[in-house]
């Protein structure tokens, strides 16, 4: 289930958003500390608005320190019987001071406890609203009658601190957006376009290709396009995973989330707002965020019942001490109970460690669809992997050819014909192959792949297909003897793919491509061996070649000439004995493999079918991430569970104190607050595991419009 995000922490906004107008656009926050927060950082002082809320923070607590010490005079006992209307006086004093704190910090509490429970909800605003209208309203009362006992003193710490602990809370969760915060103002972006030969700010959403865009140097490119005039050297880290700026000059091709690093540029727009790769980016990270794993829908389901359970607690608590003769202290242990009850600390158990656990990611070119995949991800138990273009350069090169009856030329322009419209790193090398002899490949009609077999296109008796020997017997065609005979000396080395090619319902030759493995990829199967988990090699290439590979990187076990439905079938195979498989691909082959693995991760190759069936995406030439992202994922799902451990232990063992009457409500309102600032404290422990490679910066701020 998805919802919206936070404009603040990125978290989750339930269904009573706090909903605050800054700086002239609407904001949604999780809560009023996002809110405090986002306004006093982001308020311009114009409007006086950060000022504001600072100063009511502010005079709350000058005025909760001045109740505090004239109640200190009421507990000292130094005021006899004989004092009684010195008493009454300093009551009222308090009364007088403690209402404008009620006002001021309890007005936005009192208004999240109503919209939830319009809502049919009980949240934690409700806790600390029932928490201090108790003690305000019974304190009023003593007053009214007479009473000797007030706790105004408490009413109004406890808004204090729970104002003041939000706002720190607050504080850290920013910094677990920060990352992703340029990523997610996609949106709401602006950009300097140029107008009858003047500058203007312009929404990137209302852009238009053909727009001519000024980017200056710091700032992020906010387009797709052509550049048409400068130099400079632009940083697209965010988006390929890859530190080393890009120099750029008139007709650099360049990209909306790149940032501009050196020299002014005019740029010819081709592409902005969502149909950019950065607005996708920016789509999927907020759909990510939105998502919760099964660990953050389990949270979610205790913190549906834990506020009313507390409430009923709360109750009891009274009650009993009631019971016992002491109403005053009944009443000191209920409100403690109310307040001591962090339903804070379990909502942020999940959310805020995946949110910086997928903010780390996004730093270095990496998407994941969701917080569930990172969950997912720390309990693989094995990795299987395609071979061609993700363990290998994808750069193909035909090393030869053999013919029957053709000159090998009339063979590789047939090849090429059809090969020329697919993203296969085989059907490149063909295409290249041809281009370097000086070929130009036939336009073939209604070309179609058939997926783990080749490539076939034309019409009836026109027909010319290019693939393995599967294919040739799907089309009835024979392979001669002797091109079979060396077919299979060459396959016997292991170190070349042969690609039949007919054409007029027989086969009339071959060409034999090779293609080498990526300089990291031994290096990544063994890092990936030594986390604990099993390799697999699962490939529609010929068996001995595939075994070459798998030999020579190290894999634990592998299998060749493999179609998409024996893969799959293999994949779901190995899941019942060895547990969850991710599997890593990169081809059209691998998209439905890739759907129903336990994760799915695509290389920035991959065909757009690998990357939409994908949970993750790396970044192109980024195969080295793999094994940092599982040891990522595994320390992300570890603060997780210890984020629950302790927001579970600490409301059972302050619960109990509290309702035994051991705790004081506002050491209580203390501990509460406490208690969400450790889990936000273990959480940022998550984002200090930086990949050991160059690691990327989130970069400037994305400009934003202005009204």
């Amino acid at each position: 289930m998805s919802s919206a995000v936070c404009s603040h922490c990125l978290l989750p906004v339930r269904a009573h958003a706090h909903e605050r107008e800054v700086n002239g656009e609407a904001y949604q926050f999780c809560c009023y500390g996002c809110a405090l927060a986002f306004q006093v950082h982001h308020g311009q002082h114009e409007e006086a608005d950060a000022a504001w809320l600072l100063i009511r923070l502010g005079a709350g607590a000058f005025l909760a320190m001045n109740i505090m010490l004239f109640s200190l005079v009421l507990y000292s006992g130094s005021l006899g019987p004989a004092d009684g209307q010195l008493a009454w006086r300093i009551h009222v004093l308090l009364w007088a001071l403690a209402t404008p704190i009620l006002v001021i910090l309890g007005g936005p509490f009192f208004k999240g406890a109503w919209q939830a429970a319009r809502n049919g909800q009980a949240t934690a605003d409700t806790l600390v609203s029932l928490g201090a209208i108790a003690a305000y309203g019974y304190s009023v009362l003593e007053v009214v009658t007479g009473g000797a006992a007030v706790y105004f003193d408490t009413a109004t710490m406890v808004l204090v601190l729970f104002t003041l602990g939000r706002y720190l809370e607050a504080i850290g969760r920013g910094r677990a957006a920060r990352s992703l915060a340029p990523m997610l103002a996609a949106e709401r972006a602006c950009a300097t376009v140029i107008v009858n030969g003047r500058d203007s700010e312009r929404p990137v959403r209302e852009i238009s290709p053909g727009t001519t865009v000024r980017v200056r140097p710091g700032e992020r490119v906010p387009v797709d396009g052509v550049v048409i005039e400068g130099r400079s050297q632009c940083d697209e880290a965010v988006l390929t995973g890859q530190s080393d700026p890009v120099i750029k000059f008139p007709d650099s091709v360049v990209y909306a989330g790149s940032i501009n690093s050196t020299g002014q540029l005019l740029i010819r727009t081709t592409v902005a707002g969502p149909a950019t790769r950065w607005g996708k980016m920016s789509r999927l990270v907020r759909e990510a965020l939105s998502h919760k794993g099964l660990l953050g829908e389990l949270v979610d389901q205790v913190a549906a019942v834990f506020v009313p359970a507390v409430v009923i607690l709360a109750a009891g608590t009274i009650l009993y001490w009631s019971s016992q003769g002491s109403f005053e202290q009944a009443l000191m242990a209920g409100l403690a109970v109310l307040v001591v009850a962090c339903p804070c600390a379990l909502g942020l158990a999940a959310s805020l460690a995946t949110a910086l656990g997928l903010g780390l990611a996004a730093e270095q070119g990496v998407l994941i669809r969701s917080g569930g995949v990172l969950e997912r991800l720390a309990r693989v138990k094995a990795v299987a992997f395609d071979k061609t273009g993700t363990l290998t350069s994808g750069q193909v090169r035909m090393t030869g050819a053999l013919t029957d009856g053709v000159p090998e030329t009339e063979l590789l322009r047939r090849a090429a014909g059809v090969e020329q419209g697919s993203e296969h790193p085989l059907a490149r090398g063909i295409v290249a192959a041809a281009h370097a002899g000086g070929l130009a490949p036939e336009t073939v009609p209604n070309v179609h792949a058939l997926p783990g077999q080749g490539v076939v296109g034309g019409d009836g008796d026109r027909l010319t297909a290019v693939g393995n020997a599967r294919l040739m017997a799907t089309l009835g065609w024979t392979i001669p003897p002797a091109l079979a005979a060396r077919a299979r000396e060459r396959s016997a080395e292991g170190h070349e793919t042969i690609a039949y090619v007919g054409w007029s319902g027989r086969v009339w030759g071959l060409l034999r491509l090779s293609d080498t493995p990526l300089p990291e990829a031994k290096a990544v199967v063994k890092r990936t061996r030594e986390l604990g988990l099993k390799t697999l090699l699962l490939s529609g290439d010929a068996p001995t070649v595939v075994k070459s590979v798998a030999v020579a990187l190290g894999f634990d076990a592998w299998q060749g000439g493999m179609s998409p439905e024996e893969k799959l079938a293999a994949l779901e195979a190995r899941s019942e004995e060895e547990g969850l498989i991710a599997m890593v691909g990169d081809g059209l082959n691998d998209g439905p493999v890739l759907a129903a693995a336990g994760v799915g991760v695509a290389v920035g190759g991959a065909a757009d079918l690998a990357r939409e069936s994908a949970d993750i995406t790396l970044p192109e030439g980024a195969l080295q991430r793999l094994p940092w992202l599982i040891q990522h994922a595994r320390k992300v799902h570890k603060a997780i569970r210890m984020n629950i451990v302790w927001a579970l232990g600490y409301n059972l063992v302050a619960l109990f104190l509290a309702a035994a009457g051991l705790l004081q409500p506002v050491i209580a309102a203390g501990l509460m607050a406490g208690s969400s600032l450790v889990v936000v404290i273990n959480s940022l422990h998550v984002g200090k595991e930086q990949y050991p490679g160059p690691v990327t910066k989130p970069g400037p701020a994305t400009a934003m419009c202005k009204d």
